[in-house]
């Protein structure tokens, strides 16, 4: 476990269904493609303790599973909300590169995406593995609407918001003992025992 921060500007960007399914416990998997952030090649996470900062604009349902389809509302290029509620902050407590499209296939129950999804980012830079980032997530005490600016947007995943969050008085989403059991499973699927 990381020394807990106190604020942060560090913010990771993803899909407000994904964001919302880490907020409510229904999952604590997101999987990424390399390209995001890479030296050398090699994928990287910017920062581990992250705001989480929902995305609205390249979500789509075919690419969920029927029970978060019905959650995403579709906008049209270039939209943003003039304000972007954050409610939530994680630390990435794992980052796991997985190749095997059987592993990644058997990863299903754990997180929100369908099988389109899967073998979506399996032919997206085939040479490149998937990586399995789990996210232990906490609840602000208080969510907080920050302003949209333009350099927010673009398809990037990582940005610092303008002035940090204050992050004492979050409450862990999961108990330890459920998220450490999750985490448990998932590496005895990726290590294929």
């Amino acid at each position: 476990m990381l020394m807990e921060l106190d604020q942060t500007v560090h913010t990771l960007k993803e899909w407000a269904v994904a964001v919302n399914a880490l907020e409510t416990g229904k999952t604590i998997m997101l999987l990424r493609k390399g390209g995001i952030h890479e030296q050398q090649g090699r994928f990287q996470v910017a920062h581990q303790q992250v705001l989480l900062y929902p995305t609205f604009e390249h979500q789509q349902s075919c690419l969920l599973k029927a029970e978060y389809a019905n959650l995403v509302h579709p906008v049209i290029p270039g939209w943003h909300p003039e304000t972007v509620r954050i409610g939530s902050w994680a630390e990435i407590t794992d980052i796991l590169p997985v190749s095997d499209e059987s592993i990644v296939k058997s990863l299903l129950p754990f997180h929100i995406w369908n099988e389109n999804f899967i073998s979506d980012r399996l032919k997206w830079k085939p040479k490149q593995p998937i990586f399995i980032l789990l996210l232990r997530t906490y609840q602000l005490p208080q969510a907080q609407e920050i302003p949209y600016r333009g350099e927010y947007g673009g398809c990037k995943s990582w940005i610092d918001i303008e002035s940090p969050l204050q992050l004492q008085g979050s409450t862990p989403v999961l108990s330890d003992s459920y998220y450490q059991e999750l985490v448990a499973e998932i590496h005895r699927v990726v290590s294929n025992e």
